[in-house]
């Protein structure tokens, strides 16, 4: 569809969901064949993906609609839009697939949808102009990059509390973390630097140069 930006493959491996940012669809591919099924209405502008661990379930992020859509891959069709915080940017889900949660710019949130029910909880405050967000392999916490007050910001998912801001560089936009869960890396886009974090003790390490605006 028009304007493609964000994509995800189910654990099988057996279908891409590529979102439509312009054109307010989902795209199912067949990677078997590499054809693009019927696209799947949802909400207005959808930004970013995830899928379920067991492959069930699609949440897109429609970033101007302020809500999640939730697409049953077994039939290709939407549920209930589920109305989250406004302008909806990205999306994770936990290990166990219990939880989604998702980052809301403008509100300066992390809403938590409990997957069973695709119901959203409180939303959890974080810092200014949160943009990214990522799990740790062992589900315990969501780190919640936010480029408006140069933090990340972890998140306890037994409690969807948020701890203690940890200061990175200046505008960090993208999060990733280790497998073994023991450092998270963060990009820091007008510092040109990366910045690691060890998750044992929440502290940011000596930032490494890299190149322009990673």
């Amino acid at each position: 569809g028009n304007n493609p930006n964000a994509i995800a493959i189910t654990p099988n491996g057996q279908t891409a969901y590529v979102a439509n940012y312009y054109a307010n669809t989902v795209t199912p591919i067949q990677i078997a064949t590499d054809r693009a099924g019927t696209p799947i209405p949802v909400g207005d502008t959808p930004v970013d993906i995830a899928i379920t661990p067991n492959g069930k379930t699609a949440y897109v992020a429609n970033f101007h609609s302020n809500i999640v859509t939730p697409i049953q891959t077994a039939t290709g069709v939407a549920g209930a839009p589920i109305t989250v915080g406004l302008i909806p940017n990205a999306i994770a889900i936990t290990p166990n697939g219990q939880t989604a949660y998702v980052v809301s710019e403008n509100t300066a949130t992390v809403t938590p949808i409990q997957t069973a029910t695709n119901t959203a909880g409180t939303p959890i405050a974080v810092g200014n102009t949160p943009v990214a967000i990522a799990i740790a392999p062992n589900g315990q916490t969501a780190y919640v990059a936010s480029l408006g007050s140069d933090t990340i910001t972890p998140i306890h998912t037994a409690t969807n509390t948020a701890g203690t801001p940890i200061p990175v560089g200046n505008y960090p936009e993208n999060i990733a973390i280790t497998p073994n869960g023991a450092t998270v890396y963060v990009a820091n886009y007008y510092s040109d630097t990366v910045t690691p974090i060890r998750t044992a003790t929440g502290k940011a390490g000596t930032p490494i140069k890299v190149g322009n605006g990673p």
